[in-house]
């Protein structure tokens, strides 16, 4: 039943028949709370059809329909806007046909594939709070796609080679002295471990190296750099220039030192000898990476987090080098004197971009080229979905365009979900120094702080400690994922572990509390209601809830469309106060009347049904007690 759909069909026969007009879209809005009504029809674009004023015109339409359309009660017209009453017996034929319809919200399938890529560690390091924030999002958008009826294909595609690796192989390498997870370190934490060392040895190695250079003195560096730095200096020491200008050779001053450091040199080397297939070099890259995946392994189970299909830029990054070499031939990629590869996108406002380095090795960009076509030949995909962060951003529109340029056939279904960065109260996290929280010991704290919160509530009476630790455990992870998928996907924003759990805010245990206080309601309520018919006559917070339950489906397919979770996050909270009021103001086992006994239980079963289904789509799992 398609309350709106009927209802624009009538308004569009009703403007037809009095006005001889059309509008090329009819529009509905929720009608204002401070007035009475369900949907509201602006008139202000039929003034030069009816020649009417505003009042005159809402008046003719609403007669029109009270007299025409079955489904509508009554109106009122306040100046240009036509308030429309619906009749109430629809809302309890909609109750009465869809109460225990489990599938009610979901849409038939589209017949278009769509692959949601998320998580996409690097094997340097554990999983931390910004790779939380992708994986839930990427989780649960692909969850709504595949409600609204996409073929879903989840995959992980894992930074399993390249410079950022041989930095942690090499310090264990150096540093190690035989050091494994079997030690008592987790594996993803153990190599975490060895990358902080490498960049701390590298800070020691050219500290005052870099010192030196940003005073003007080269002597400590690489000759075959000095031309470089001294350019750069000019710009830094040139007073007529702006802070950010200088800022920014700053910067590259210290980069090309650290990038030209012997430490460096010697890590670039090992990455030369990886991609020539060194065995030695190569059995250090598979033993440390196996050591990751199981530390991995652990935190997405952890996390209730799953994926269809793995790929491992080990395994793209050769096929990516393959189609730039077709590319060079087409004219797509030219090639400098140093035999670097690059492309020009100056026309599409770009930049020109580096797709090889002179000595051969590939770059990110080079990785993502074989990758995006592998997906295609392993899916035929209509939607290639990037769940990444926002400060790559300038990334994928290179990669899309490339894909563009080569003529491939996919490329205008590629697509990036750009999302804000994570913050917390301390501030910003970075890798290099160390500072990231690492997810694991966030889990840890979310599950910590829920015992805490619950135990001072007192919610923890008759349940024992298996199931205790189960309730924190889910509480923990509901409070997690809710807070940050309620934000807007491309918001950033912070992150503060003892807001999130919070059983009157809104907030994921809010939720999970709403759903199994129902669950408690219907163990009390016994059978018969089930069979029961509905009143024909609804409380306003009855129907309020009924509106919210109906608005489902398309809550659903805006959350699909516009890629936010963020929708069904601000759904599930409307959705439980609007229940809540029904709790709080009338009789649910009570009530004498068996109708309106029967009603409310269905309606209660209804809300649950969608809160369980809304928890779910978000990656939260539902408690029946607490």
């Amino acid at each position: 039943m398609k309350i709106e759909q009927a209802l624009k069909e009538k308004i569009a026969s009703a403007l037809l028949e009095l006005y001889q007009t059309s509008l090329p879209v009819v529009k509905l809005e929720k009608t204002n709370a401070d007035f009475e009504g369900d949907y509201t029809f602006v008139v202000f674009p039929l003034l030069r059809a009816s020649r009417k004023n505003p009042e005159q015109t809402a008046a003719e339409i609403g007669e029109k329909l009270a007299l025409s359309a079955e489904l509508v009660h009554s109106f009122n017209v306040v100046k240009g806007f036509l308030n429309i009453v619906i009749r109430e017996n629809i809302w309890s034929e909609f109750l009465q046909k869809e109460w225990n319809n489990p599938a009610y919200a979901l849409s038939p399938g589209t017949g278009k594939k769509v692959m949601v890529e998320y998580s996409s560690p690097n094997t340097n390091k554990p999983l931390h709070l910004g790779h939380i924030r992708n994986i839930l999002l990427g989780y649960s958008v692909a969850e709504i796609m595949k409600a609204t009826g996409y073929a879903v294909t989840k995959a992980n595609l894992v930074n399993d080679r390249g410079i950022h690796i041989c930095k942690s192989m090499l310090a264990w390498q150096r540093f190690g002295n035989g050091e494994t997870p079997e030690n008592g370190i987790k594996g993803d934490h153990l190599a975490g471990k060895y990358y902080v060392i490498f960049e701390n040895a590298l800070r020691a190695e050219t500290e005052e190296v870099i010192k030196a250079a940003l005073s003007g003195d080269f002597t400590g560096t690489d000759a075959a750099i000095q031309p470089k730095l001294a350019e750069l200096y000019a710009i830094l020491s040139n007073p007529e220039n702006k802070e950010e200008k200088k800022e920014k050779a700053r910067d590259e001053i210290k980069e090309t030192i650290r990038n030209h450091s012997p430490l460096m040199q010697e890590c670039q080397e090992m990455l030369r000898q990886w991609e020539a297939g060194n065995p030695d070099v190569l059995h250090l890259w598979k033993t440390m990476n196996g050591w990751v995946y199981d530390g991995f392994d652990v935190t997405y189970k952890r996390l209730g987090v799953d994926f269809d299909k793995w790929y491992y830029e080990s395994n793209t990054y050769t096929l990516g080098k393959d189609i730039i070499e077709e590319g060079l031939s087409a004219g797509v990629f030219y090639r400098r004197d140093d035999g670097s590869v690059w492309i020009d996108l100056t026309a599409e406002g770009l930049d020109h971009k580096l797709v090889l380095r002179k000595d051969g090795t590939s770059v990110y960009i080079t990785q993502d080229i074989g990758t995006a076509e592998l997906k295609y030949r392993d899916y035929g995909l209509d939607q290639s979905i990037y769940v990444v962060g926002n400060e790559q951003d300038y990334h994928f529109k290179v990669l899309f365009q490339i894909m563009r340029r080569l003529g491939r056939p996919y490329a205008e279904g590629m697509h990036h979900l750009s999302y804000g960065m994570v913050d917390l109260p301390s501030g910003k996290m970075k890798s290099r120094e160390g500072t990231v929280v690492d997810a694991d010991d966030l889990l840890d704290e979310m599950h910590a702080t829920a015992r805490e919160k619950t135990i001072e509530l007192g919610k923890t009476e008759g349940l024992e400690e298996a199931a205790l630790n189960e309730l924190f455990e889910k509480l923990g992870l509901a409070a997690l994922k809710f807070f940050i998928l309620k934000v807007d996907p491309k918001k950033r924003m912070l992150f503060n572990p003892s807001e999130s759990i919070d059983f009157q805010g809104d907030t994921g245990p809010f939720v999970m509390y709403t759903y199994a206080r129902i669950q408690s309601v219907l163990r009390q309520a016994g059978e018969g209601w089930q069979s029961a018919p509905v009143a024909g006559e609804l409380h306003t917070t009855e129907k309020e809830t009924l509106e919210c339950l109906y608005a489902f489906p398309e809550v659903l397919h805006n959350a699909a469309r516009d890629l936010s979770p963020a929708l069904i996050c601000q759904y599930a909270l409307d959705l439980a106060k609007a229940f809540n009021r029904i709790y709080s103001e009338l009789s649910l086992l009570h009530e004498t009347d068996p109708a309106r006994r029967a009603t409310r239980l269905k309606i209660a079963s209804f809300t649950a049904q969608s809160l369980k289904m809304s928890m779910n789509l978000l990656g939260i799992k539902e408690v029946e007690r607490m």
